[in-house]
């Protein structure tokens, strides 16, 4: 199911267009400036943004200037009738829309619908894994034993631990359990424990009651009720506070939780797949995760293999990648044969995040159809 995250400082406006594309289909986030939807984002990453232009702390366009950020993320942007223009310069930033306030309900509901069309970002595909354009391919062996794990898995409800460098392809892995699961056609919902300070890491996996803290002025639902019947996805486990895992073990351990300043038991139904890109029993030894979390959550360990360590495998992924930009930019171009040989005898220390930056690049400094040696970055 895909997530969109509604970006509106007016809360009425906000809360009005939530509900349509909840009726849609949609699981939806709202946040009513800049820093809250970088926050939310952080978390959660929408697979569409509805950002309006004019926000308390900024003009809505800064947040097309993280493009890490917006990787993957369709940007619709909602504004006045007097800011056409300052519309059409967000669409040459990468928006891939805009729409005018007040908003056509028909209008928004032809926008969603024609964005569904195309192969959800997170659906499976049988000749690869699918997931935020980008796919789990490779005919290596280390691959195709990853590949054979998660068939294995993905139908049970089992805990699940990815382990795998920075950009290896972590998330990737567990967005395909998802999909491959049960819970397939119930919300999957990640959260960066790096991304989130220790003081609201409680309430956002747990949520509060209104008036439970200072500025708690309403009653909140975290990731676990909001992925009920789906998956959670807990990314950078180790950077999880300690306090917070002895919550969440416990909660593995008994199915329920409270909200923070309620005394009413929750009953917990998610999947968790967690992540890190430590290896675990260092995180232990080193004290930034607890021995008995680690061995609740790492029922059936998966191990993504470094690009470095599967070089049969890097031409495919580039030439995945190669052809993502040229649709996207319309334009078609291609590898002149030196430049894979290139690509693979280069150690990849960032994976396969990486390699797609490198290849949009390549994409970009090339002046003709052929991408030369000379494209590339100084690999």
């Amino acid at each position: 199911m895909r997530h969109v995250l509604v970006v509106d400082d007016e809360l009425d406006a906000a809360q009005a267009m939530a509900l349509l594309i909840v009726d849609a289909g949609y699981t939806v986030a709202t946040a009513r400036s800049l820093y809250d939807a970088r926050r939310q984002m952080a978390m959660h990453k929408p697979d569409l943004v509805l950002l309006d232009l004019v926000l308390p702390d900024g003009n809505g366009m800064k947040l097309l200037d993280d493009p890490s950020l917006c990787q993957d993320t369709d940007v619709i942007f909602v504004t006045g009738h007097g800011d056409v223009e300052s519309s059409v310069q967000a669409l040459r930033k990468g928006a891939v829309d805009y729409l005018l306030k007040p908003v056509d309900v028909a209008q928004l509901m032809d926008l969603l619908k024609r964005l569904s069309r195309g192969t959800p970002r997170s659906a499976p595909s049988r000749s690869g894994m699918r997931h935020g354009g980008s796919r789990l391919l490779g005919r290596s062996r280390q691959m195709r034993l990853v590949v054979d794990q998660i068939e294995r898995v993905a139908p049970t409800s089992v805990p699940v631990l990815v382990t795998g460098e920075s950009g290896s392809g972590k998330e990737l892995v567990a967005s395909t359990l998802h999909m491959r699961s049960r819970r397939a056609d119930k919300p999957m919902l990640a959260i960066n424990c790096a991304a989130i300070s220790a003081n609201l890491m409680e309430s956002e996996l747990f949520g509060h009651e209104k008036g439970s803290f200072t500025g708690a002025d309403v009653q909140h639902l975290g990731f676990f009720e909001r992925a009920k019947g789906g998956t959670l996805f807990l990314d950078e486990i180790t950077e999880m506070p300690p306090e917070l895992q002895v919550k969440l073990l416990r909660v593995l351990e008994t199915g329920t939780f409270m909200r923070v300043g309620s005394t009413q038991l929750q009953t917990s139904d998610v999947r968790i797949v967690a992540a890190t890109n430590r290896d675990p029993m260092q995180a232990v030894a080193e004290g930034k995760l607890r021995e008995d979390l680690l061995y609740r959550l790492d029922v059936f360990p998966i191990r993504v293999p470094a690009l470095r360590e599967r070089p049969e495998d890097i031409a495919p992924i580039a030439h995945h990648f190669l052809e993502i930009v040229s649709r996207r930019e319309r334009g078609a171009k291609r590898f002149a044969p030196q430049v894979l040989q290139t690509f693979e005898g280069y150690f990849w220390p960032g994976n396969v995040r990486e390699l797609r930056n490198a290849v949009e690049r390549a994409y970009v400094m090339a002046s003709g159809s052929e991408i030369v040696d000379a494209c590339l970055p100084l690999l």
